[in-house]
């Protein structure tokens, strides 16, 4: 690739910018990650009989991969980040297009751990791109712009789902190669059409945990370790207990991803104007009542209903945790952001790598108590974000740094 600065990039036609590449990365990887996920519950239920132990420990082996993205700082002494991130893609491509090959649970598990390599590493370099190529003041609303492209490009995945599914009558080994494939496509396009963009900054190359990013941290960790309970439990309860077929979860997910198209740049502009820190105590007490209504449908026999209308709000909330991204932004020395995208991929998936197996136990003595524990993880969060000072930046980290908010 031709090695371009991003000074001079920007007096490019905007299909060859570098947020037109975040772009296009953003629609690329939902292709192939949000077709896997809208059928892997029927999947994994049809061909292999998962349970809710199964269904944990399958969760567990996906997040290996995201514990150990901290590997991203060697590879990037020798693989340049954009072209990381791209090679990511193309790995995660191959694993979902093959997944219905192996269709039993120790298949199911290898071809996920081969795909989640592929996704968190993309996710890693990702993170780490977007700070160092969009400026401070408009990063909120690009990364929001950012998301609902992603969003679009999982609504027509999940539409493509549905109309294979349903209409057509498309097995998954057909839905998941053409899922695939299309994630193929658009990264040899982005390898092809792009050149080599130039951060200003170059970034350290080695592991950096500093003392003074330590709130950013706690707050990583605590969102890996709720939204584990989200991603694994959330949809497995509309399979397990409300015996959702295939179309129907995706319909759930094309509602969510509807929401998020109008929504995230909306978003993206009111953490602009009211703050990271705001946005974060909305997105805190908002899932904190979320968790506990999920828990109130075991409780008290709350129908299906509800309980998509949950998971509609449960996904809207966590929207908002790209917050946390350009909360780190204002804080960070600029030649921090490769390293600590990947320190803090690895602290957001400690809780990963064992949470989903040990809950799934739980799951089957109770859900409520599952949804009940997330709940305390967003109360734990809340109080956090209220160390986030109203105006962050280097110095001024926390409300108990010595710089005047």
């Amino acid at each position: 690739m031709k090695k371009v600065a991003l000074s001079e990039a920007n007096q490019f036609p905007f299909w060859r910018r570098p947020i037109f590449l975040l772009f296009l990365m953003a629609a690329a990887l939902p292709l192939s990650f949000s077709t896997w996920s809208a059928l892997l519950n029927n999947f994994v239920v049809d061909v292999a009989a998962f349970d809710g132990v199964k269904i944990g420990w399958l969760h567990t082996v996906r997040e290996i991969p995201g514990f150990l993205a901290i590997g991203v700082i060697l590879i990037i002494i020798f693989v340049r980040e954009q072209l990381l991130a791209l090679l990511s893609l193309v790995t995660l491509s191959a694993a979902t297009a093959v997944v219905a090959w192996f269709p039993t649970y120790q298949g199911i598990l290898i071809t996920t751990i081969i795909s989640s390599v592929g996704f968190h590493y993309f996710e890693t370099i990702n993170t780490s791109l977007q700070l160092q190529w969009l400026d401070k003041r408009k990063a909120p609303q690009m990364i929001g712009w950012i998301l609902a492209i992603g969003s679009g490009a999982s609504l027509a995945a999940y539409l493509f789902v549905i109309f294979g599914w349903r209409l057509m009558g498309w097995s998954y080994d057909s839905l998941y190669v053409a899922a695939g494939g299309a994630t193929l496509i658009v990264t040899l396009y982005c390898i092809i059409a792009f050149p080599q963009f130039e951060s200003p900054n170059p970034q350290n190359k080695k592991m950096v945990l500093r003392a003074r990013y330590w709130l950013y941290y706690c707050l990583q960790f605590m969102s890996g370790a709720r939204r584990q309970i989200f991603v694994v439990f959330a949809a497995f309860m509309m399979v397990e207990r409300f015996g959702f077929e295939v179309h129907e979860v995706t319909a759930i997910f094309i509602i969510n991803f509807v929401m998020n198209i109008v929504c995230a740049p909306i978003m993206g502009k009111a953490v602009e104007v009211f703050g990271e820190r705001n946005a974060l105590i909305f997105e805190y007490v908002g899932l904190t009542m979320v968790f506990l209504a999920y828990g109130g449908i075991y409780f008290f026999g709350w129908g299906a209903i509800l309980a998509v209308c949950l998971y509609i709000l449960d996904h809207l909330f966590f929207a908002l945790a790209f917050a946390l991204k350009t909360y780190f932004q204002k804080i960070c020395d600029p030649s921090d952001i490769a390293p600590t995208a990947a320190v803090s991929f690895t602290i957001n998936h400690i809780a990963a790598v064992f949470l989903p197996a040990l809950l799934g136990y739980l799951w089957i003595v109770s859900p409520a108590a599952v949804f009940c524990l997330a709940a305390a993880m967003a109360l734990a969060s809340l109080g956090l974000s209220l160390m986030i000072p109203r105006r962050p930046f280097p110095g001024n980290e926390t409300i108990f740094s010595k710089a005047v908010t």
